[in-house]
């Protein structure tokens, strides 16, 4: 057994930082997707220092560290009031902080399951269904594989939009939880959450408000619809202080309608010989850097804040669509609400006048910009989602509108009448080797050649390839279980040693 030499801590922060230059910049509004950068300094120094200060806590018990329980009353309190919370009565809004968006969704799910099982003996065994749009966050697939719900995707229009006639045909007795999206994060469009919600009160169903995304944007955005605990019929919501609240990952609040609700997501065991285990989320240790950090910059901010917040990136947004409006062969998909936009290719010009959205993010990069790959999506009706680009717009980016808008011309000059990427060799490969629809799906030695035929691989050391498009293509065309193959295979080799 071999072993490194030890280092003092200068030379490893030194490391630290050396790898950090690798990374995607996380501020200045270069990448618009995955980080959340507000444009002002001191709440990220903020947010360093209450982190630090909490660092020593852990999370899995609140009698013995009380500033967390204070803490994560402040935040839920917080989130209630911007949400319309109800803070009285049997139907009193109360919840919990969570991990991120990911175990919110899940818990949510789970809560329901147990509460649909719980409400009938016949039920106790049964499998219920969870009812989403097709464009719900990926999240609510994995919590139905987790708890064993089935499934059930509504397909929504080409632009990514769902009727709510839609949603309503499919409510039955077997749905443990309906979700709606506040937006939906492929394609910023808000769910039509009051019909919903409405239909599903009616029939004793439980309705999951997704604003992971949106919620801590959408209460002081102009012109949203009415979305949030407003709404009887909405039971559980869930939103993300390290999006729009601008706090570390990872940090999000998990509300219910009723502690009745809520206390269905906990966990709890007394039958084991050590200590009694209470965890009211799916983690038992948690680290409290993220809790104290969201819970400063919302003490530091209030509303006032948030909402100035919120103004600048409406200003960007407006900004940023209307430059992208300006350039012939792409348009906006759809009619997003919200800090999202998603760009594809303008199908009422000539396709040689046509950006693909691929080759336009792939362009984007090259101009210093990062914005995110969208594969197509073709529905169980048949109805393709077109292949996109998609625009997290963040308050920092109003200050640099004409720069990113200028990036977005050239980008879309050199993309210009490029046909979408065929991935027609790797197609071949695995059609030879009997992969595919009705045929196997690849092992890793298998997956990682076909990955390398997409460009994954190459000299730069990197799993990754330096441009996506070719993946993005590859990817949409093959059934589901080949492409997650592929894409896991792809992940684990990044940080493979």
């Amino acid at each position: 057994m071999t072993s490194e030499p030890r280092l003092d801590p200068a030379r490893v922060l030194d490391r630290l930082r050396e790898l950090r230059e690798h990374d995607a910049p996380t501020h200045g509004g270069r990448i618009l997707a995955y980080v959340y950068d507000p444009g002002r300094p001191e709440i990220d120094e903020l947010a360093h220092r209450a982190a630090e200060i909490a660092r020593p806590l852990n999370g899995l018990d609140p009698t013995a560290f009380p500033s967390i329980a204070a803490m994560e009353r402040d935040l839920v309190a917080f989130v209630r009031s911007a949400v319309h919370g109800p803070r009285f009565g049997p139907g009193r809004v109360v919840g919990s902080i969570t991990s991120g968006g990911t175990e919110s969704c899940l818990l949510a799910v789970k809560s329901a399951r147990d509460r649909w099982r719980a409400a009938s003996p016949d039920r106790a065994h049964a499998r219920p269904r969870l009812l989403a749009p097709a464009t719900a966050h990926a999240a609510f697939q994995k919590a139905a594989r987790a708890f064993d719900l089935d499934w059930d995707p509504v397909p929504c229009a080409a632009d990514g939009s769902v009727s709510a006639e839609s949603m309503l045909s499919r409510l039955d007795d077997d749905v443990a939880l309906v979700v709606v999206s506040a937006p939906a994060y492929p394609s910023g469009a808000v769910d039509p959450i009051r019909e919903v919600s409405d239909a599903a009160r009616a029939r004793g169903i439980d309705c999951h408000v997704d604003a992971c995304f949106g919620g801590l944007a959408l209460p002081w955005w102009p012109g949203v619809p009415v979305w949030d605990f407003r709404l009887p019929g909405v039971t559980s919501l869930s939103a993300d202080l390290h999006k729009f609240g601008f706090a570390p990952k990872g940090v999000s609040v998990l509300l219910h309608r009723g502690r009745a609700r809520h206390r269905s997501q906990f966990f709890a065991t007394t039958r084991w010989p050590g200590y009694p285990v209470v965890n009211p989320t799916l983690l038992g240790s948690r680290s409290a850097s993220p809790l104290a950090a969201a819970w400063a910059i919302v003490q530091h901010l209030g509303a006032d804040g948030y909402a100035e917040l919120t103004a600048r990136t409406v200003a960007a947004t407006r900004g940023i669509a209307a430059a992208a409006a300006a350039i012939e062969g792409i348009a906006v998909m759809g009619s997003p609400v919200g800090p999202a936009i998603a760009l594809v290719a303008d199908v009422s010009v000539p396709e040689v006048e046509r950006v693909d959205p691929h080759h336009l993010a792939d362009a984007m990069a090259e101009e210093g910009f990062r914005i995110q790959h969208q594969p197509g999506y073709v529905q169980a009706d048949g109805v393709r989602i077109p292949h996109s680009a998609h625009l997290t717009i963040t308050p920092v980016l109003d200050a640099v509108v004409p720069e990113f808008g200028a990036a977005l011309r050239r980008a879309a000059e050199r993309a210009r009448g490029r046909a979408p990427a065929n991935p027609a060799a790797a197609l071949a490969a695995m059609r030879l080797l009997g992969y595919g629809p009705g045929g196997r799906v690849p092992g890793p030695a298998a997956a990682w050649r076909i990955l390398r035929l997409a460009g994954a691989g190459g000299g730069s050391g990197s799993a990754v390839p330096s441009r996506l498009a070719p993946l993005m293509a590859l990817v949409e065309r093959l059934p589901a279980p080949v492409a997650e193959a592929l894409l896991s295979e792809l992940i684990a080799r990044v940080s493979e040693p």
